[in-house]
């Protein structure tokens, strides 16, 4: 027997032999408890966001999301992703990207090896290579937002990791 099990806007189908492990609890509503810093967070996030293309920066937040285990932000920006027309292959193949690069635009390409080269930075520096390749397809300008946008979505992803914010609740363009 199968049913729907809907719960805060997440509906999954079950059957009678499968039963999902519970949702975990939110260590911290950061949000509620330092509102000036996420005021702050929310400001930063509109300004690095200007003269960024919305698909592209969906692509990027999914993206830093994943590396960095941000199940809050991969929902999040997915379901935007999705709302503002992004293809459902397009997202599922962003966590493979490097090998499914006929996916995606020359820029979007470059845009996706940046954010894994900031967000990675236990690594090292962010290569010569990788940051000329973003340089060729973006304008100074743009460049710069982007590199504001990556960091912004890393910073929102130690957040929401730190804090154990719970992904599956959130509705498509809650937070723009």
């Amino acid at each position: 027997m199968t049913t729907n099990e809907t719960t805060d806007n997440t509906t999954r189908s079950t059957t009678d032999s499968t039963s999902y492990v519970p949702e975990h609890a939110p260590r911290l509503a950061w949000a509620k408890l330092a509102p000036d810093v996420y005021k702050a967070m929310t400001r930063l996030d509109t300004a690095a966001r200007q003269g960024v293309d919305p698909t592209l920066l969906e692509l990027v937040k999914i993206r830093a999301s994943q590396i960095n285990h941000c199940a809050f932000c991969v929902d999040m920006h997915s379901k935007d992703a999705l709302t503002a027309g992004e293809s459902v292959e397009r997202i599922i193949q962003l966590s493979a990207w490097e090998e499914s690069q006929h996916f995606y635009t020359a820029k979007e390409v470059a845009a996706l090896a940046l954010t894994e080269a900031v967000t990675v930075l236990t690594d090292g520096f962010v290569p010569d290579d990788v940051y000329d390749a973003a340089a060729k397809q973006f304008d100074e300008a743009e460049l710069a937002h982007l590199i504001a946008a990556i960091t912004v979505i890393n910073a929102w992803n130690r957040f929401g990791v730190t804090c154990r914010m719970v992904a599956g609740h959130y509705q498509a363009g809650r937070h723009k």
